[in-house]
This record gives structure tokens, C-alpha cells and sequence, in this order.
């Protein structure tokens, strides 16, 4: 795995190399929702041109700037495949595959096959889906590979209860934390904050841990630095495998 900052992370696993939330902007302000902006505050750690080939494209969601930019588009069409929500094939069209929640998608490589399951993800407070849009997490499995989570922009440790329920033993999570907030819905958190990321390990019961979107954004209240400290709090630091851009990790 490599970590580009923000959401953005290279996964090789099982023959494929995917791609989670594409964004590859330089700093500065982009527009959201009427007139408020969100700001990005850090460049990617490689740029789109540097990743190489990329199979599969993990969209969270396509509607905030800081999960899909205008580079991060540019890179959907080189893909052979982009997994993402029933909202997100609306607006981007043929581009994406559309994968509803707890639905599997099997991909036949020369090494494995590779199953993704589109999982659920709360970008916000109970009730906040009119205001954010839809969004979604994946699990991977493969034959003799470890099963991973990646939450996307999710919110609730209800619905992490609900995946650790349903999906069985996860070896490795990629969580996205932060504690991003917004003027959208003020006063409330829009991802997981870093305690509630290491109480995310705990439900998960994950032997490893990769925590990103804490970077790179103004509208992030919590940094990499939140991340390693709550996680030793918890007594779970042994868990956190990095929580900083430009990691390259082999697991």
C-alpha cells in the first residue's frame, strides 16, 4: 500500500492494484455546496501521472472535492473499473459500476479471485444523508488474502458494529478519520475523530490499521498526531501501522 494523502491510497491485493478516492489537486479553495469552499492545504505525495496502471477504482462517493477532484476524475476512464454508489453512476454516468450496499462484485485475476462488497458508510450524524449524499465503504477478500475494510467517509461506530457483525474476521483496515466538520452541519463530525477510530479497531477486533483523510484539508480537526495518540490511549498503538502520506507498506 501506498498512501497519497487525503483519502487517496494504492492497494496492491491478490494480482490487482486499486485505487481509493482519487484526488490529486494542487492547494487551494474548491467550491462545495453555495458559496463555502473547502481548502486544501497540501499537495498529493505523488501525482496521478506517478501511480501507474490502476484496475479498480474504490469510490466512496463523488460529491466532495476532497474524495474525487477534478484530477481524480481524469483518472476514472484509464481504470478498467470503477466501483462507486447508485448516486455517484447518475452524475458520472457509464464510467462507474454501480455496487448497492452488501452487494459482491467478483474479479477474476491470473492469481486469485478477488470478491469487493460494497459495505455502508454514514458521512455524518443520523438523519445527515439529504445533506451529504451517499457514500459507501468496500471489503475485499480473496483465497489465502487478508480480508480488508475500507470505511470511506463514515461517521457511525454503529454501522462499524454493523460490518464487523456481518462480514466476519477483517485483517486490516484503512480508516478514514479526521474529524472532518463542516458548516454544512455545525458542531457535528462528518468521519470518525481519532478515539472513535481506535474504538473502531476494537469492534473490528483488526490486527493492523492504516488511519488516513486526517491531512492535506483545512475542514480536518484532528491530525495524524490526534491519530497516534488516541490509538495509545486505547493501549492499541501496536494495531496503527501509519496514519501519514507517502507510507509505502507491505503487509
Amino acid at each position: 500500500m501506498v498512501t497519497l494523502g487525503g483519502p487517496t491510497v494504492v492497494i496492491e491485493y491478490g494480482g490487482l492494484r486499486l485505487l481509493t478516492d482519487p484526488t490529486f489537486d494542487d492547494p487551494g479553495e474548491y467550491p462545495t455546496r453555495g458559496s463555502y469552499a473547502l481548502v486544501k492545504t497540501a499537495p498529493p505525495s505523488s501525482g496521478r501521472d506517478e501511480i501507474g496502471e490502476i484496475d479498480v477504482v474504490l469510490l466512496s462517493h463523488d460529491q466532495h472535492p476532497d474524495n474525487l477532484d477534478r484530477a481524480g476524475r481524469d483518472v476514472l476512464p484509464q481504470a478498467a473499473r470503477v466501483l462507486s454508489t447508485g448516486s455517484a453512476g447518475e452524475r458520472l454516468g457509464d464510467v462507474v459500476t454501480v455496487l448497492p450496499k452488501w452487494q459482491s462484485l467478483d474479479i477474476e485475476t491470473p492469481d486469485d479471485t478477488i470478491t469487493v462488497t460494497a459495505v455502508p458508510a454514514q458521512h455524518g450524524p443520523d438523519g445527515s444523508e439529504p445533506l451529504v449524499g451517499e457514500v459507501t465503504g468496500f471489503v475485499l477478500r480473496g483465497d489465502d488474502l487478508p480480508t480488508f475494510y475500507v470505511s470511506g467517509d463514515n461517521a457511525s461506530l454503529r454501522v462499524v458494529r454493523e460490518i464487523a457483525d456481518r462480514t466476519g474476521k477483517i485483517d486490516v483496515a484503512i480508516l478514514f478519520a479526521g474529524g472532518a466538520s463542516t458548516p454544512l452541519i455545525p458542531g457535528e463530525y462528518l468521519t470518525l475523530t481519532s478515539a472513535q477510530a481506535a474504538e473502531a479497531t476494537e469492534i473490528l477486533d483488526v490486527a493492523r490499521v492504516l488511519v488516513v483523510h486526517t491531512d492535506c484539508w483545512g475542514h480536518f480537526t484532528e491530525s495524524a498526531d490526534d491519530v497516534r495518540k488516541a490509538f495509545a490511549q486505547a493501549g492499541l498503538s501496536d494495531r496503527l501501522i501509519g496514519c501519514e502520506p507517502g507510507l509505502a507498506l507491505e503487509l
